[in-house]
């Protein structure tokens, strides 16, 4: 992969930074949690790079998965594929490290003292796990009581939580323009995924309170979670790729206790791969990737960026779908694909950089409503 040898030619010079640290040199590991990340040269290039690639993957895994989800074959266990999906993230996260370490003895260092010997990183790295784990819950529990074009528009207010939580967790401002542009991308999103009031009746009882209060709450963690792993990632010089493996260790752990207690039962009666094509398998493949290329794109951009190629994605892959599916195209999703697009080009591109936070240097100047 194309990151793979740039994010080794970023480390040699990462690692020519930390030797002209003379202080920290003798105490690395105490240096590492208190001094912000040295600053890396990305290019504007790299940057759009990885922001198209995790845009085209993403619009293919939608339809992938939603042709292995509507296909005459046995159904699948989809919690079962999650898992697989954080092994894969797993052993491809590892491979990248041995690569960028350069040698099995660093490689092995590099484990034992990031891995093994660091269980308050590891700890420190769960927390987007569960919080992620909390949010599916929540969705899952404000579906069950609120109307399905209701849960569509309340749920897409996570795309200005995660901006709000940016600039209150990293200390980051946005311009008015901005702030214009991730409401109107809001707007866009929930015109593109609007469906009639007819194909969403209730056909139970509903607690709408509880649903709007489950709604909330994803809508928090989502923001939450994203900008938490974002500032884990950019408040130490720690490697990316060690940062992904310290997560998908925990990762792993949340989605076999949810494989467990949703489908456990029918999973021993039928087996852990019942129902797996190579469809699905491809759909695996194709989540795997977008998450390395997700932590890539908040790493080196910003999980607002991470939000306006997510909704690129659903513009595209409801495009294909039109093609491969029969769908039509409405009204509604038109000028939500305009104003997606509007909102992309009056956000603009991602020039600043946001590789590292500026521990105190900045916190003072910044606020909410800043220009």
């Amino acid at each position: 992969m194309i990151f793979v040898s740039m994010t080794t030619r970023r480390r040699s010079r990462v690692s020519r930074g930390r030797r002209a640290e003379g202080a920290c040199v003798s105490s690395a590991r105490g240096c590492r949690g208190t001094m912000a990340a040295p600053r890396e040269n990305v290019s504007l290039l790299f940057k759009l790079y990885c922001l198209a690639v995790m845009t085209l993957v993403a619009a293919a895994y939608t339809i992938a998965l939603r042709y292995t989800r509507t296909s005459d074959r046995e159904l699948y266990f989809s919690t079962t594929a999650v898992c697989i999906t954080e092994v894969i993230k797993l052993l491809l996260s590892v491979g990248i490290l041995a690569k960028e370490t350069g040698s099995p003895g660093r490689f092995k260092a590099s484990i034992r003292e990031n891995v093994l010997g660091s269980p308050k990183e590891l700890m420190k790295l769960s927390v987007p796990s569960l919080v992620y784990a909390v949010q599916n819950n929540m969705a899952f529990l404000a579906l069950s009581n609120l109307d399905a074009a209701v849960y569509q528009v309340t749920y897409q207010l996570k795309i200005p939580c995660t901006a709000l939580c940016t600039v209150l967790m990293l200390n980051r401002t946005l311009s008015k323009l901005q702030w214009i542009s991730v409401f109107m991308l809001c707007g866009g999103v929930i015109l593109v995924q609007w469906e009639p009031a007819q194909a969403t009746k209730v056909v139970v009882e509903q607690n709408p309170l509880l649903g709007f209060g489950a709604v909330a709450i994803a809508v928090l963690c989502s923001g939450f979670a994203g900008v938490y792993f974002e500032k884990v990632l950019k408040s130490s010089d720690t490697s990316l790729w060690v940062r992904n493996i310290q997560m998908y260790l925990s990762g792993i752990v949340v989605t076999l206790v949810g494989v467990y207690l949703s489908d456990g039962a029918e999973i021993k009666e039928k087996g852990f791969f019942y129902g797996y094509t190579y469809y699905v398998w491809f759909v695996i493949f194709l989540a795997s990737v977008g998450g390395l290329y997700t932590s890539v794109v908040v790493k080196y951009t910003d999980n607002i960026m991470k939000g306006f190629s997510a909704a690129a994605a659903i513009v595209l892959s409801t495009i294909a779908s039109v093609m491969l599916f029969g769908l039509q195209i409405t009204l509604t999703f038109a000028l939500g694909t305009l104003l997606v697009c509007v909102s992309i080009y009056l956000y603009g591109l991602p020039r600043q950089d946001t590789t590292s936070i500026q521990q105190g240097e900045t916190a003072s100047k910044e606020r909410v409503g800043g220009t």
